[in-house]
């Protein structure tokens, strides 16, 4: 269907002839609009539209950016927009398609709006344009600041009770996306492309998703992701649990809006392929200081009395130390047990009570910003200054002093912090930990998937870190998940790492054994640089085995066990990874490469 003429309704006076190709664009009712479906993730369904504009084709002023670029250089923002809703109202109208209709506006222009018609007038004006309101969604952008906060939510209420819904377009790219979103709780929130794009790729935008969803539960929102261009991408989202989506991958802007979804993602959004979610790199992973209860304790300057100082640790008897600064920035930091030993000698108060403290502060503080990752709290710890575990730190933001912290409190939070970290990624491979191999598994049987689980443990591993050292058991295990990762598929297979020489792959992939007996191979072939020529010429070492008796040991292999896993029958990943270590016991007495069994249910 050709776009209708643009004739503007009554309430929205018709512009004054100017010169500007703008201007004539919209005294010619040149403008007509496209639309982009949104999908419904869960059933693959077409939810709704969304109407994006179009100016004259074969011109400059075709293109969105152009027509809102020439909107600014003539002044005609608000103009423009009303032109742009009626376009789009009227076109929907003269269709008659069903499902429901997002049209941007700015939320000056709607209240704008709103103010010269009122609820009633704007409820006349969308059932004349043949729109049922309930099937309209006002779709908020972001590219002004509003006006005011508290009229739009006014506003908002107002069109709400009405039957028209509210969207909040592109979160994340605006500027006041958060306070929009907790001021106007909108129906629906929009998640800006940056966020959504690559995110199979990326785990920091998979947990910014992650707490998005949050939020949007406690705000009673639906999400759309938009900028789905890939299948991998609309996995991962698809499993994340995100309601709705919007990208090329799932339609392009067409006059007409779209019936049916394509086949591509159709088969995506039916398959039973679980997504692998990306893992934070390893600097994430680490935690910062600033989780660490700092003391706020009072501070000196270089010109304070020792007298006066004497009375702050008087007042403060747990306080270890206290900070000195010029301004905010802390120059120094005065020992409470030193001091208080100087202070208490006979006639110090007398002689030196009035003097400035400055004599007393260790003018090289350690120095930890709140930003620090742990591993940069590691390398204080084992630096050769150690005048942390009697002084403490202070802890500053942009170099601005916030508090201090004791040595204890340093050591403690390294080590909860590694502990924790440990968990979630192996610290020696980086690989997922513990709680992410569970969280997978968990994810394949809540739907149910039919996948294989393979535990994957080293043989004679221990009599060759004994005998070439830790370093080189090290580099060993390091080797075994480097070809573990060459042999997983990186959107099918998910490959953790228990600890130590274990190993844990949930495949999807179908050719799954042909992996496994490659990973095998190619690690037997590799493993083989790492012993020295003489016992390569052997086959092995002569080491002591684990009662203290020594005897020869072959060079060290991979053993697989996998248990084929029909997730229908299981409801824990516990009983999952007990059968996979157990096929791996029977791989190991075995002396092959890959055992398999078919799991039943326990």
């Amino acid at each position: 269907m050709q776009p209708q003429p643009l004739r503007l309704v009554s309430g929205i006076a018709p512009l004054a002839p100017g010169q500007g190709p703008l201007q004539q664009v919209l005294q010619n009712a040149s403008l007509y609009p496209v639309f982009q479906p949104i999908v419904n993730l869960s059933d693959a369904s077409i939810h709704a539209h969304e109407a994006l504009i179009r100016g004259p084709s074969g011109t400059a002023l075709h293109t969105p950016d152009n027509l809102l670029r020439a909107a600014a250089q003539e002044d005609l923002g608000y103009e423009f927009e009303s032109a742009c809703v009626v376009a789009t109202l009227r076109h929907w109208g003269h269709m008659r398609s069903g499902g429901r209709l997002f049209v941007n506006i700015s939320a000056n222009a709607l209240v704008r709006v709103f103010n010269l018609r009122g609820r009633e007038g704007l409820l006349r004006w969308i059932l004349d344009l043949r729109v049922m309101p309930r099937t309209l969604v006002l779709e908020i952008t972001e590219h002004e600041r509003v006006d005011s906060m508290d009229r739009l939510a006014e506003v908002v209420q107002e069109i709400r009770s009405a039957g028209v819904s509210l969207a909040l377009d592109d979160f994340g790219d605006g500027h006041s996306s958060l306070r929009l979103w907790s001021q106007l709780k909108p129906e629906i929130v929009k998640i800006d492309k940056y966020f959504t794009r690559n995110i199979s790729a990326h785990g920091d935008k998979l947990k910014t998703i992650q707490a998005l969803q949050q939020i949007a539960t406690i705000f009673g929102s639906s999400l759309v992701a938009e900028g789905i261009e890939t299948a991998e991408d609309l996995r991962v989202l698809r499993d994340l649990g995100i309601e709705y989506g919007q990208g090329y991958f799932l339609g392009h802007p067409d006059r007409k809006p779209l019936k049916y979804l394509g086949v591509d993602p159709q088969r995506v959004l039916g398959e039973r392929q679980v997504a692998v979610f990306p893992e934070l790199g390893r600097m994430s992973q680490g935690g910062h200081l600033r989780s660490l209860s700092l003391l706020r304790a009072p501070t000196v300057t270089p010109d304070t009395h020792n007298d006066t100082l004497a009375e702050i640790f008087l007042e403060h008897p747990t306080l270890h130390a206290v900070a000195m600064l010029e301004g905010e920035r802390p120059v120094g930091i005065i020992n409470r047990a030193l001091f208080m030993n100087e202070y208490s000698k006979l006639f110090y108060r007398e002689v030196w009570g009035r003097k400035p403290c400055v004599v007393h502060a260790n003018p090289e503080p350690r120095l930890i910003e709140r930003e620090h990752s742990v591993d940069e709290l590691v390398g204080i710890l084992t630096s050769q200054d150690q005048r942390y575990l009697n002084d403490g730190f202070i802890a500053t933001e942009n170099g601005r002093y916030v508090g201090l912290g004791t040595g204890d409190q340093l050591v403690r939070s390294v080590t909860e912090t590694r502990i924790e970290a440990a968990r979630h990624a192996n610290p020696l491979t980086f690989l997922p930990g513990n709680i992410p191999i569970s969280q997978h598994m968990e994810r394949l049987l809540k739907k149910q998937v039919r996948f294989v689980a393979c535990y994957a443990d080293l043989n004679n591993f221990k009599p060759f870190n004994d005998y070439y050292g830790y370093w080189r058991g090290d580099e060993m295990i390091r080797l075994l998940a480097r070809i573990a990762m060459e042999q997983c598929d990186s959107q099918r297979d998910f490959l953790g790492h228990v600890g130590g020489d274990d190993f844990i792959i949930l495949f999807q992939s179908p050719d799954w054994r042909v992996r496994c007996e490659r990973l095998v191979a190619e690690f037997a072939e590799r493993a083989l640089a790492m012993f020295d020529e003489a016992a390569r010429e052997r086959g092995g070492i002569e080491a002591e085995d684990r009662h203290g008796v020594q005897r020869f040991f072959p060079c060290t292999t991979l053993s697989i066990g996998a248990a084929v896993i029909d997730g229908s029958q299981f409801s824990r990943a516990e009983d999952v990874a007990n059968l996979a270590a157990m096929a791996k016991h029977a791989a190991k007495q075995a002396g092959v490469g890959l055992w398999e069994r078919e799991a039943g249910v326990l």
